[in-house]
């Protein structure tokens, strides 16, 4: 049972997770909230590319029992802000599972727009296929997932074959993910990330919706005013309807920053988001 103690510091955070709060608050969630044991941090900031932006961790079971499937996980952060260390908890948890968990860092608006974080994307994903069978990964089965507009990047690296890394995606999962969202409000987060794109199409995950596309599993909160759940619905349906295998799932009672805090140990009975995701993972990366 957690001290009174533990409890009122996690009172700030039942906030957060009923409201559409700034992801940036959630870089406190590893210091107050109990984490998964029986992992370890692997790398700690293996360089992908000569920014100081392009960094990763890589996170494994410390009793690892062979070779390991792989979860590249994104956060996000309205391509505005993050940074790879508030997200250790999402990395403990889905290690816990029999993953080998990579979090990068990615370039961020103003120093970058449209397509840049992306590209990082991309980059990080071909350092885990040149490195991570060093430390116990398989780069033959590998996912991608990602919130919010870290679902946005995972779902372009593994819809958008220019990228050149879809091949290597077995499958992905985007929590809250803006995946069909023109028009861009006048002055908002998106049209400052993305609004230099030559061609808008190009930005939206839906764009490139197609059939032979890795299983998709969209997870979305039913509360989420941020990023709406006809997101998720609408790239399912659209890569459904070409023959491909999609699924969009929405929690009730369950908002943008509620559904990646049910990820946390403290908060994992307001949904089954790990659950899901994980199971979800293990079937398509053993298979």
């Amino acid at each position: 049972m957690m001290s009174r103690r533990s409890l009122l510091s996690l009172a700030p955070l039942s906030a957060l997770a009923a409201a559409c709060s700034p992801l940036g608050a959630l870089n406190g969630l590893n210091r107050v909230t109990p984490g998964d044991g029986g992992v370890r941090r692997l790398v700690d900031g293996a360089a992908f590319g000569d920014d100081p932006r392009q960094k990763l961790d890589v996170w494994a079971p410390k009793a690892a029992a062979g070779v390991l499937p792989v979860i590249v996980f994104f956060y996000g952060g309205s391509w505005n802000s993050g940074i790879r260390d508030g997200y250790g908890f999402v990395a403990r948890a889905l290690a816990a599972r029999g993953f080998v968990v990579v979090v990068p860092d990615y370039r961020l608006v103003p120093q970058v727009r449209w397509p840049a974080f992306v590209e990082d994307g991309a980059a990080a994903l071909k350092w885990v296929q040149a490195n991570i069978a060093d430390h116990g990964g398989d780069p033959a089965r590998v996912a991608v997932m990602g919130h919010s507009a870290g679902a946005h990047i995972a779902l372009l690296l593994a819809l958008d074959r220019r990228w050149g890394v879809a091949g290597a995606i077995r499958a992905a999962v985007g929590l809250a993910g803006p995946a069909d969202f023109l028009p861009f409000v006048a002055g908002g987060v998106a049209e400052a990330a993305l609004g230099n794109a030559p061609d808008l199409a190009d930005t939206q995950p839906i764009h490139f919706a197609r059939g032979d596309a890795p299983p998709l599993l969209l997870l979305h909160g039913a509360d989420d005013t941020t990023v709406l759940p006809r997101n998720s619905r609408r790239l399912a349906n659209a890569v459904s309807d070409l023959g491909g295998k999609a699924k969009a799932r929405v929690y009730p009672d369950l908002g943008h920053i509620g559904i990646l805090l049910a990820l946390s140990k403290p908060f994992r009975g307001r949904a089954s988001v790990l659950k899901d995701a994980s199971d979800f993972l293990l079937l398509q990366l053993t298979a």
